[in-house]
């Protein structure tokens, strides 16, 4: 949907030019899985000129009359932010209501991606249909709490709190014999995503609610999410939707009224899966990292490539290209992601599992 539009539009016009000769392009409207077609019907003068313009991301009829080259227009999205979010939202209304569902479940965690994705719902499915989980663990902060329950009750949707302390307490305790001896690492931090996983699904069916990941590209790109943890449902809502771009998107959502709170926008991200963790103990900051990935994911561009035009250090680029690569698994097992870029995940870019790549 980035930039796409604009081109198409671009492309049609050259036609017109080229053959002297209006050109009428009729779009259907609507997500189909992945994909999300935009309507956007046109209709060109032999100039180039756009005479008429049918909505976006809605059904609708206009008239044009090819003698006086003149017709209906219907405003657009005022730029791709707002393209984006209404792609997003009817991705995510078209695949919860094709798949015999009217309602979804979110898992809040505080930041600033559950909180884009529970906003998209809501716009998509109405806020009756929206239901949100906190589950907080030992390292939870009580301002994420805060914060989530003030997103929920902007959008006017049900929050239900879950601590997960004694659930963790319980698998840390079953396996202890088998720990023994070994110190808290990773595991540990993927049994909380875990737990949370599991009570999310079994909400799902309890319910009949599909839920909705919250992981942007940035993290399945780098495989910085959790199988059968974060990663479970139904949907990827902003799967191909960099963590930059996941700001932009809710600084669009506020522009009438503070929506998602500013305390989420501002705060450092964080899985909070231990003590003071912080995203940038893994990844590269989001304004770095984020251009390293479009330019290798999207444009498919060597990371020699990549570090000479940004100028960048080249074994930082084969490192963020590595993490790349080692995670294909993870994104093979993961949710359908809804398409807005290029590239997405999914059909659109797939690799060998077991492939053994030279970076």
């Amino acid at each position: 949907m980035v930039r796409k539009r604009a081109l198409r539009r671009e492309m049609l016009a050259a036609i017109a030019r080229r053959h002297r000769a209006p050109v009428v392009m009729v779009n259907q409207v609507g997500g189909d899985d992945s994909l999300v077609f935009d309507g956007s019907s046109l209709v060109i003068a032999p100039s180039g000129e756009v005479i008429a313009q049918g909505k976006s991301f809605e059904e609708d009829l206009i008239f044009a009359d090819l003698d006086t080259l003149t017709g209906d227009m219907r405003e657009q999205p005022g730029d791709e932010d707002e393209a984006m979010l209404e792609a997003l939202t009817l991705g995510t209304r078209d695949y919860v209501r094709k798949c015999g569902f009217s309602k979804v479940v979110v898992a809040l965690s505080g930041g600033i991606d559950s909180a884009l994705v529970a906003t998209i719902a809501v716009r998509a499915l109405g806020a009756e249909n929206v239901t949100t989980l906190g589950m907080p663990s030992p390292y939870s902060s009580q301002g994420s709490i805060d914060d989530s329950r003030q997103l929920a009750e902007n959008l006017g949707i049900r929050y239900e709190v879950m601590s997960i302390d004694e659930i963790f307490s319980g698998f840390n305790h079953a396996l202890a014999p088998v720990f023994a001896g070994r110190q808290p690492d990773i595991t540990e931090e993927n049994i909380q995503s875990r737990i949370r996983g599991a009570l999310l699904m079994a909400f799902s069916n309890k319910f009949s609610a599909l839920v909705l990941t919250t992981g942007n590209k940035s993290e399945m790109s780098t495989g910085y999410c959790t199988l059968y943890g974060d990663m479970v449902g139904a949907l990827a809502v902003i799967g191909d939707v960099f963590k930059t771009r996941v700001y932009d998107l809710c600084r669009c959502i506020n522009r009438e009224r503070e929506v998602i709170p500013r305390t989420i926008i501002e705060k450092p991200p964080s899985a909070e899966l231990r003590p003071g963790q912080k995203d940038t103990d893994s990844l590269l900051p989001y304004d770095i990292l984020d251009p390293i990935l479009e330019a290798y994911v999207e444009h498919y561009e060597t990371p020699e490539k990549i570090a000479a035009e940004r100028g960048l250090d080249l074994e930082t680029v084969r490192a963020v290209v590595k993490m790349v690569e080692r995670s294909e698994y993870k994104r093979q097992q993961a949710a359908l992601v809804l398409k807005v870029t290029p590239k997405a995940f999914g059909m659109g870019r797939r690799f060998p599992i077991a492939a053994k790549v030279q970076v």
